[in-house]
């Protein structure tokens, strides 16, 4: 049986180290090989999944959305949330969200588990074929 290849995209963009680290430590615990890859900003992230699609047998994207003063936060959650559905369907391969859109820093750092989530959601789809 041939093994897992996970690929984390990561946004430099916001603090995501928590979100980094409580995926790795899904994956680790599971002994499931992983990259990194890091892009400038969450934008970019369904772009570098695009490029790698084929190299990986599921991917878990982290970054962190804070709401400011313009409607630009919804208009890049909803690009991003949507680049990440069309490729996982086309593609059939699984992507764990871990793209947190929170209302402030504060909010994001509460919720650093959700890499964690991410991960474990991509190994339970890649074990359910």
């Amino acid at each position: 049986m041939k093994s897992t290849k996970i690929c984390i995209i990561r946004s430099k963009y916001n603090d995501t180290s928590k979100l980094l680290l409580s995926a790795i430590s899904e994956l680790k615990k599971r002994k499931v090989f992983y990259k990194i890859i890091e892009v400038p900003g969450a934008f970019e992230i369904p772009v570098a999944i695009s490029r790698n699609i084929k190299k990986y047998d599921g991917f878990i994207a982290i970054g962190s959305i804070i709401k400011g003063e313009t409607p630009n936060f919804e208009f890049i959650s909803s690009a991003i949330t949507n680049g990440l559905i069309q490729l996982s369907i086309l593609y059939k391969k699984p992507i764990g969200n871990a793209i947190l859109t929170c209302i402030s820093e504060a909010q994001a750092k509460k919720r650093g588990d959700k890499g964690y989530e991410a991960a474990l959601a991509v190994l339970e789809v890649l074990n359910a074929k």
